[in-house]
């Protein structure tokens, strides 16, 4: 960090100790006073740090208490393209992921449709969690099509690809297109509780399913993302006018 740090640096700072879970959700962050005095920066700099991490949905303001961090976030999938795109993973720094089971099972009621298949009709699943500094943050079940499986054989095994969709739209030669994210809250199932950590008789979990299409229309995946309720599902859209 330089010796005199930006508000950059700063936002920097924080965003990786609360990665890593130094700084915990409903921790209290330093005031604008000690930050200030810590980093030897004006409070409008500290300030503007705040904000940055505010409008990531990594903190946000309490009354009568001040910026504290906000329960675990969990990124779309806009967000997890452009960190593969940069970095080879779709994983968010401190973040792990856990395969829990991978197999062929019959497409339900909410899978069949989205895939554009029979209910019944066998199709592969992955469920996996994922977690930031060893706490679960979302799980995950993505559902392929046979012409998927054809060419991506690795979907079948319990290890993480890293990328699965782009593996499968890079062997299918067409790109991905676009993304419909539904998202809805229901209480979470028993499997649901035990994979995320949670011990209360009735909980409530944000679901959002997500179907991601080719540039030729078919379906490359679909896929269930269940998050306890306090978790903040996070989008981030530009507003910036079109050239």
């Amino acid at each position: 960090m330089p010796e005199t740090p930006g508000y950059a640096e700063i936002a920097d700072h924080f965003r990786r100790q609360i990665q890593d879970g130094t700084l915990r959700p409903g921790d209290t962050m330093p005031s604008y006073k000690k930050a200030s005095e810590q980093f030897g920066v004006a409070h409008t700099t500290v300030n503007r740090a705040y904000r940055v991490l505010k409008m990531e949905g990594l903190t946000l303001t309490k009354p009568g208490v001040g910026t504290i961090v906000a329960a675990p976030a969990s990124n779309n999938i806009g967000t997890r393209v452009a960190l593969h795109a940069a970095t080879g993973s779709a994983l968010d720094s401190g973040e792990s992921s856990r395969i829990l089971e991978v197999g062929t099972i019959g497409a339900d009621a909410l899978v069949a449709p989205r895939l554009e298949v029979d209910p019944g009709t066998p199709v592969q699943v992955r469920r996996r969690v994922v977690s930031r500094g060893g706490i679960p943050v979302h799980l995950s079940s993505s559902y392929y099509p046979a012409y998927v499986v054809a060419v991506t054989p690795e979907l079948q095994e319990p290890v993480s690809t890293g990328a699965s969709r782009e593996l499968a739209a890079s062997r299918l030669g067409v790109a991905q297109d676009q993304v419909l994210e539904e998202v809805t809250s229901r209480l979470a199932t028993t499997a649901e509780k035990e994979a995320l950590g949670l011990t209360a008789a009735d909980v409530v979990v944000t679901q959002v399913v997500r179907t991601v299409t080719l540039e030729d229309g078919r379906v490359v995946e679909v896929a269930v993302k269940v998050a306890e309720g306090s978790t903040i599902l996070r989008w981030t859209t530009s507003l910036r006018p079109q050239d």
